[in-house]
């Protein structure tokens, strides 16, 4: 779960980690309002789940309050990357006098969590990675051993920060640390961390994505899912039980496994198409399993083509296909559906689907057969 701003930082507020003082607005008249109480300058940001507001016009500063309702008045509505903008964070300008790059995530790949750390804070961390990876520090830790502090210390003093911001720096990271890891994070940032010209640090930004998987301990979270902001889909999905992805694509994909499913986005992706979704059915492919499936994805206006692709393990092929057909009895589509049986019981599940293969219901035996019909079926009526 993504937080906008002003939740991540509330977030942050609970580990005592310092934040800029600010109040959130869903109107020009409340921007005002909170500017008043505030005093000025403030800065009025765009609160949508994305990167990229600066340069699309969603952060403006404001000297005054005619300012503060016209600057708002112009973000409100305002369309980010496909995030139409329905509430603002406002928040007392800060005196910058530099700006550091913060983060704590997972590496997968070595199983630890890793702090990244640099003095090149304010823009893309991927561009400095880019253009000056020496920039970049990085400290793996071990979950469990934490963080060793003498490390830590020899770290933030080959980083390039300011030395009047080392000690404030080091307790930002402990706090975020604490945060990442007993806030049950799979993502922690602060980009930009800004030492002001008072020489004292707090985060300018936040960044917060929470372990869904780890709700049962944090019944607090719930305030965050109150939020219009973010993908619909993704509501429904939850709503559904549904370990769903909504990506930018026309090829609705369900498949049974993330490994399968992932797998399908890739074949889709090679033949020339582009996955309108990620969405993993695990091993509970029956007729209402599948009808959320076929429903969440039936809600995307950009799917032409849905793909479903089935390999029978433990689940078998036979049950699925009744499944699909039962289904399909529940959920008016509105795009054809390629379906690919492999595994136990397949030869018999197709011959269930037989009669009722159709324009909008089609066989295919290989996962790139049915790839290359599901991306020929949504390019076909992309064209018209």
């Amino acid at each position: 779960m993504d937080l906008l701003e002003y939740q991540g930082k509330s977030y942050f507020a609970r580990f005592g980690i310092p934040v800029s003082k600010g109040a959130v607005a869903n109107s020009s008249d409340e921007a005002v309002e909170v500017a008043q109480t505030l005093g000025l300058p403030v800065v009025i940001k765009a609160q949508v789940k994305v990167g990229g507001r600066g340069k699309a016009g969603g952060v403006k500063l404001a000297n005054d309050l005619e300012e503060v309702k016209s600057k708002a008045d112009e973000i409100l509505g305002l369309n980010i990357k496909g995030h139409v903008v329905n509430t603002l964070w406002i928040e007392k300008a800060s005196e910058i006098k530099e700006e550091y790059y913060l983060s704590f995530t997972l590496d997968r790949s070595k199983r630890q969590h890793v702090m990244m750390l640099s003095a090149q804070g304010g823009v893309d961390i991927e561009e400095v990675a880019a253009t000056n990876p020496e920039a970049i520090k990085k400290m793996y830790v071990d979950p469990f051993k934490g963080i060793d502090e003498a490390e830590l210390s020899e770290i933030i003093k080959t980083s390039g920060l300011n030395p009047v911001a080392y000690t404030q720096v080091k307790e930002v990271i402990m706090k975020l640390y604490e945060c990442f890891v007993k806030g049950d994070a799979e993502l922690a940032e602060i980009n930009p961390l800004i030492l002001t010209t008072q020489d004292k640090i707090h985060a300018l930004d936040a960044k917060v994505t929470l372990d869904d998987d780890a709700r049962f301990r944090h019944p607090e979270w719930e305030e965050f899912g109150q939020s219009d902001e973010g993908d619909q889909r993704d509501k429904l999905a939850r709503s559904k039980g549904l370990n769903y992805v909504g990506l930018d694509g026309f090829v609705g994909v369900i498949a049974n496994g993330a490994g399968l499913a992932m797998s399908t986005c890739d074949v889709v992706n090679q033949v020339g198409g582009a996955p309108a979704n990620f969405l993993d059915i695990g091993g509970g492919a029956n007729a209402q399993v599948m009808a959320n499936a076929l429903e969440v994805i039936n809600t995307d206006p950009n799917v032409r083509s849905i793909l479903i692709n089935i390999f029978g393990g433990i689940v078998r092929c036979d049950e699925v296909a009744k499944g699909i057909l039962q289904a399909l009895t529940e959920v008016k589509l509105v795009s054809p559906i390629v379906i690919r049986l492999d595994g136990t019981n397949a030869e018999l599940a197709r011959q269930i689907l037989k009669d009722h293969i159709s324009d909008t219901l089609i066989q295919e035996t290989t996962m790139m057969s049915a790839a290359k019909k599901a991306v020929e079926i949504a390019q076909m009526k992309g064209s018209k």
